[in-house]
């Protein structure tokens, strides 16, 4: 018999003074049973990251031809596809051909050694943003799960915060490939 997902519920509040976008967010996250806490909490991290009208929580490890996080527009279109982990070279091909623009957030100690693997062959991809959070970040971050979470996320000058009422982690990503304009 198939394990089913757990659920997850966040409210998060967002304040990115950034890009002047504030919201009250209220988000079911359905967390596949062998994805970890640190994944599911990259999820929401670059859920508030990157919200907009039409973002959602996709199937992400449920089904290979969906991201973790996706924007679409009124048409159906993928605007965005979010990535988490280390995806192979064809499904970012894939991905960048499909989606207006694709980001990858890697959080894991290997990051290095696979960005160096696939480096030259994505440099092609004009529509490839590739960050890098640090694995003691998410580490960090998967110590705020809860199966019910009242979180902020607070993005000001280029600093990241998310917190909740007891512990604050802050959050620093590097770009390793940033998508031309």
């Amino acid at each position: 018999m198939a394990l089913k997902a757990t659920i997850y519920k966040a409210e998060l509040q967002l304040a990115d003074m950034d890009r002047n976008h504030y919201a009250d967010l209220a988000l079911t996250i359905a967390r596949h049973p062998s994805e970890t806490d640190e994944r599911m909490m990259v999820r929401v991290l670059m859920y508030a990251l990157y919200a907009q009208d039409g973002i959602a929580l996709a199937k992400g490890l449920s089904d290979v031809d969906e991201p973790e996080i996706w924007v679409k527009d009124m048409t159906g279109a993928i605007r965005l596809w979010i990535d988490i982990g280390q995806p192979d070279e064809s499904r970012l091909r894939k991905a960048c051909g499909r989606a207006e623009q694709v980001v990858v957030v890697c959080h894991s100690g290997s990051c290095e050694i696979w960005w160096k693997q696939v480096e030259g062959r994505l440099a092609r991809l004009r529509n490839l943003t590739v960050l890098r959070l640090p694995a003691r970040t998410a580490q960090a971050l998967a110590a705020l799960a809860e199966r019910t979470m009242r979180l902020q996320c607070l993005v000001q000058d280029g600093a990241i915060s998310l917190s909740t009422d007891a512990s604050v982690v802050e959050v620093a990503l590097e770009s390793l490939k940033i998508a031309a304009a």
